[in-house]
């Protein structure tokens, strides 16, 4: 066998037999996963393996480190609580769920992709990382510390709603799901019928939603397109309120035109889901008035069904006391109302810098063109949803 091919078959035994002994070992996992360098991770590892009788160097750690090796599927595998789903995928032609460990680290990212990002990157991530089969999600979620949603989160885009998941997130106790793939890939599935698709939402959030510090609230921020899917959110969870948030169109269409969502990019995120059909047609500015519209017609439409509450981009971020968390059932702490606070003062999508309004800017700089545009398509969806908002019973007249 030529030396290079000796090496890698090697190399793959080795990582094996490493996977074969932490994966089932949870007080292993919680002593390797949040390790974050390199160097120490592989010393310890390897001290960890030779202690219960495999010999392995941390030289050969470091090694397999550098590989990327490629994540295994597991049948019949089920992650300790604290691995939450990644992603979905095609394997073989099957659905599977890709596991990260995330161990007791808070969801503090603006978006469940950035917090992936970091995980992604964590040694012990890159080794022992699994794939699941999806069929399998369902008995294996029945285990886990769930929460039930306390909040649903839908919105236009660019309209404040990171803002708010931001400012729930700052509580301690609240584990905020912010426009998390895997919902997605649930909600995208045709394949399955509708007590199916419930099912596997339900588990899917379990999952992503699991309370691994004690937390005792959960929210689900989603993408926009989700409006779409309010009905079977309401089947999967029917006790769970909603609220839609929304903004001046011309001033979340600038915000488009400077950078597109990926909602904007057919290739990205088909037409159809948002019920436009667009053969050989350009996604334009009027493109993305159409999809905005669709987004905001569809919370319009949904809206009489019950359990949801409009909520305006200009009444943040006051109103997530005034309307959404009442809204919710929830009556935060004072210490809990201090630190959303605190996050409402810093940039929703770049907390490191100052929140600074910009809705002067951006009215200024939409052209004749685009208040076309606007006036066109969406005007008459967000001039609905203002009546709805404003026929609203406010929630101090609740009894």
């Amino acid at each position: 066998m030529p030396a290079r091919l000796e090496t890698q078959t090697r190399g793959a035994d080795t990582l094996a037999a490493l996977r074969a002994l932490v994966l089932p070992d949870a007080a292993l996992q919680d002593a390797l996963g949040d390790l974050e360098d390199f160097a120490v991770f592989a010393a310890r590892t390897a001290e960890a393996a030779r202690a219960r009788g495999l010999d392995v160097d941390a030289e050969t750690v470091r090694d397999l480190l550098h590989t990327l090796p490629e994540t295994p599927s597991i049948d019949g595998f089920a992650p300790a609580p604290g691995w939450l789903p990644a992603e979905v995928a095609q394997v073989d032609g099957r659905a599977a769920v890709a596991w990260l460990r995330f161990g007791r680290r808070r969801l503090a990212e603006s978006f469940y992709d950035d917090s992936l990002v970091r995980q992604r990157f964590l040694p012990f991530n890159r080794l022992f990382a699994v794939r699941t089969p999806l069929d399998d999600l369902e008995a294996w979620a029945g285990d886990l510390p769930a929460l039930e949603p306390a909040g649903l989160v839908f919105h236009m885009s660019r309209c404040g709603s990171t803002l708010a998941a931001r400012m729930l997130a700052a509580s301690p106790a609240h584990v905020v799901l912010s426009e998390a793939a895997p919902i997605n890939a649930v909600t995208q599935r045709a394949d399955l019928d509708d007590a199916a698709k419930v099912a596997l939402l339900r588990a899917m959030v379990a999952a992503l939603g699991q309370a691994r510090n004690g937390e005792s609230r959960l929210f689900l921020k989603l993408d926009c397109w989700h409006s779409r899917d309010l009905p079977l959110f309401r089947r999967a969870f029917p006790d769970t309120p909603w609220v839609f948030l929304y903004r001046e169109p011309i001033e979340v269409m600038v915000s488009q035109t400077r950078r597109r969502g990926v909602q904007m990019v057919p290739s990205l995120v088909s037409p159809s889901t948002f019920g436009i059909d667009l053969p050989d047609g350009v996604p334009d500015e009027d493109y993305c008035a159409r999809v905005l519209a669709a987004v905001c017609e569809a919370a319009a439409r949904h809206h009489p069904a019950g359990g949801g509450r409009l909520v305006s981009y200009r009444q943040l971020p006051e109103a997530l006391f005034t309307e959404i968390l009442p809204h919710f059932g929830v009556t935060p702490s004072d210490a809990e109302v201090g630190v959303m606070r605190a996050a409402a003062l810093r940039d929703a999508k770049a907390p490191e810098q100052a929140f600074a309004p910009d809705v002067h800017d951006k009215r200024q700089a939409a052209t004749p063109a685009l208040r076309a545009i606007c006036a066109r398509r969406l005007d008459a969806a967000y001039q609905r949803l203002e009546a709805m908002r404003a026929a609203q019973i406010p929630l101090s007249s609740r009894t």
